[in-house]
């Protein structure tokens, strides 16, 4: 197998959406250890070989994504990912889904011209896709000529967002109206999930994540799990299933009624992990038996009130952090050592191939 690959049929040479797209697939995973070997210096001999999905997975993963919408009257609309002021299109991105790739194909051919439809952004989550307007009102009847066409794409339902200040905040709470189909989804783990929740790309690693975070918490009756950054309520569903109490926490709200939904034996709460810890801290107080923790956190790492807290007061006896950040990994585990954890071993995982990002399972134990 050599070095670079040509690029992949139905992809754009301008794109710059996917770094390892010319290479394959020793070369990418390599590229990615190596990264994480630098990074993760520390616990480097802790790291484990990156577990990556099958090669016919590495495209066509991708069910969530964003892209941006532009009208031109020579070209009609394009949707795709912005370099500086120019718009890529990626009609048929193969990387994309296919139900994707079926619903942009659909939104070019029906859709009406700009002036009658103010179309900033088009969302897709799973089955869910969301065409974001920067409008205070739109007439739904300009839509009426997608709306037949929507079956045949495989989505199950599709919103209208009205957001005139849509850009880097993508939502907000006003404005939803569900245009077709179901407000609600099931998505490969038969969680259920709307047009908003966060989920990862590669159903099939997340399982195998989470399998290696239970087998390392081992949670089951008189085990108790904080679960923070819940999301949709993936994890809280597997502590429950086997027994535990467990808390989780997030901020969305679309995802604090999915994980109440999806796990409804887990007590939920709204807000950021900061925020919350004033109810935390007695909820993990009043628990008997092992405690321990389960962490999820953004790029940008635990809240520092957050790490502060499970070093100093909450001090699981177990806990396993999934992070799409080597960088901030590195931090939090730095602070978390200095308290008294020892990091067991770290699992990378290639939640988005072609790309140069790559998913971390980090194991620790406090000391005793």
């Amino acid at each position: 197998m050599s070095l670079h690959e040509s690029l992949p049929p139905g992809c754009e040479p301008t794109c710059h959406g996917c770094r390892h797209r010319r290479l394959d697939i020793a070369a990418s995973l390599a590229q990615k250890s190596a990264y994480l070997a630098r990074v993760l210096q520390p616990w480097a001999d802790r790291i484990t070989p990156v577990v990556a999905p099958a090669p016919e997975r590495r495209l066509g993963y991708r069910d969530r994504v964003t892209l941006t919408a532009r009208w031109t009257a020579e070209g009609g609309w394009r949707f795709g990912l912005m370099r500086r002021d120019e718009l890529i299109a990626i009609h048929d991105c193969p990387v994309h889904s296919a139900r994707v790739r079926a619903l942009v194909r659909l939104l070019v051919e029906r859709l009406p011209p700009a002036d009658g439809l103010p179309l900033a952004y088009l969302h897709v989550c799973g089955a869910q896709a969301t065409l974001i307007v920067k409008a205070h009102r739109l007439d739904a009847q300009a839509l009426e000529g997608l709306l037949d066409g929507l079956p045949g794409t495989g989505l199950e339902g599709c919103w209208l967002h009205l957001h005139p200040a849509a850009g880097r905040r993508l939502f907000a709470r006003r404005g939803w109206q569900l245009l077709w189909g179901e407000s609600r989804s099931r998505d490969a783990h038969r969680l259920l999930h709307g047009p908003t929740a966060f989920a990862q790309a590669l159903p099939e690693l997340h399982l195998a994540a989470l399998a290696t975070a239970r087998a390392h918490l081992r949670p089951g009756i008189g085990v108790s799990v904080l679960d923070l950054y819940c999301g949709l309520g993936a994890s809280l569903r597997e502590w429950t299933a086997a027994g535990s109490t467990a808390l989780g926490v997030e901020l969305s709200g679309e995802a604090i009624e999915l994980a109440a939904a999806n796990a409804p034996q887990a007590l939920v709460l709204r807000g950021t992990c900061t925020e919350r810890l004033p109810q935390v801290l007695p909820w993990w107080r009043a628990q008997v038996g092992e405690r321990v923790a389960y962490v999820n956190p953004p790029r940008s790492g635990l809240e520092a009130p957050v790490t502060a807290a499970l070093a100093t007061e909450l001090r699981p006896v177990r806990l396993a952090y999934l992070s799409c950040s080597a960088g901030t990994l590195a931090r939090d585990l730095s602070v978390l050592e200095a308290a008294g954890y020892r990091v067991t071993g770290i699992e990378p995982y290639d939640f988005f191939p072609l790309t140069h990002h790559v998913e971390t399972l980090a194991r620790l134990d406090r000391a005793a």
